[in-house]
């Protein structure tokens, strides 16, 4: 039996353009997603990043089933979720759960706890009896580091931690394989992203868990993830392990990412390698011809715009880059 829980072939969402309000025109689309081909094994993390808009959230909600994909194929434990009927695409959606941004406007303040991580088996409610499901939602609360006496209480009575817990428990409750987690710590202070991760990674050692771990900080994603992915304007452009994208990022745009994230050290801040992008980011719904990030990119020429770069291994990169000069460039270490 294959370890791989999840794929994505092409993966394609565009937003179409109109005009007119009763006879309405398509002239364009907003291309969010264009083309993602991604895979995740048992047991493993998968860290997406990337800048505001690049495509993440968009990604995230079609895996979890909220958007129809424009065209391509999300294969769940083997089975093409685009191509089944609803009701098998319904029972296939509990395999893999979110874990949303924002602890305080993902939570129903009219709902209390019980209710809400008891939510999900309404929806499947061949999941867990009726009779066990106050003592199974009281185990998830416990599962997760909550007080499972505090089952009737409301949102607004726990902190900004404890109510990301609570939506942790609620993705938890239908015993699914993977959690797509989009961004879910950017919200919290620094000291309680460091238990909520500690959390995720206790999960995923006891329950076998997959994730897709979705963030901007990329400190968080090279402690939890074992591979990563960077995406720009819709597209990945660079893929690998996280020691080949954090120690030896091969693409301009993943090396300019690593470039802004700030030392801690005041000593060493200004005796690393720096690298600033001019320009703005293009419009989605007119991306640039060839390489997408050619507009932004110093090593840009004539071949860029003439055309795209895939995402493969190439002579100076031991890891798939989309870069027709994909070379490694060490921007995170101080130099001299």
């Amino acid at each position: 039996m294959s370890d791989l829980v999840l794929e994505t072939r092409n993966l394609v969402k565009h937003f179409p353009l109109t005009r007119g309000v009763v006879f309405k025109k398509q002239y364009g689309a907003v291309r969010a997603v264009d083309g993602i081909n991604l895979e995740l094994r048992r047991g493993e993390t998968l860290g997406i990043v990337g800048e505001s808009g690049c495509g993440k959230s968009t990604l995230a909600r079609m895996l979890v089933g909220l958007e129809t994909p424009t065209s391509g194929d999300l294969f769940v434990q083997g089975k093409n979720m685009s191509r089944v009927g609803a009701e098998e695409r319904r029972r296939g959606r509990r395999n893999i759960q979110l874990v949303m941004q924002d602890p305080y406007t993902s939570l129903n303040p009219r709902m209390t706890v019980g209710d809400i991580i008891g939510e999900p088996f309404e929806v499947h409610p061949d999941v867990v009896p009726k009779a066990k499901r106050r003592a199974k939602v009281q185990e998830l609360l416990e599962l997760v580091g909550l007080n499972p006496d505090h089952i009737n209480r409301y949102p607004h009575q726990f902190s900004g931690g404890q109510r990301q817990r609570i939506g942790i428990a609620r993705a938890l409750a239908l015993n699914p394989e993977i959690i797509l987690c989009d961004e879910p710590v950017s919200a919290l202070d620094v000291s309680i992203q460091a238990q909520v991760i500690n959390l995720l990674e206790k999960l995923q050692d006891e329950l076998g868990l997959s994730y897709i771990f979705i963030a901007h900080d990329l400190s968080v994603v090279r402690h939890i993830a074992d591979r990563v992915a960077v995406m720009y304007l819709g597209k990945i452009v660079e893929i690998g392990t996280e020691d080949e994208i954090y120690e030896t990022p091969t693409h301009p745009y993943t090396q300019a990412l690593l470039s802004a994230v700030p030392v801690p050290d005041p000593k060493l801040r200004g005796q690393r390698d720096q690298i600033v992008l001019t320009g703005d980011v293009p419009s989605p719904a007119d991306p640039p011809s060839g390489c997408r990030f050619r507009t932004r990119c110093w090593k840009a020429q004539d071949i860029c715009a003439e055309q795209e770069p895939l995402l493969q291994i190439r002579e100076k990169s031991g890891h798939p880059s989309a870069c027709h000069f994909a070379e490694v460039r060490d921007v995170v270490h101080a130099t001299e």
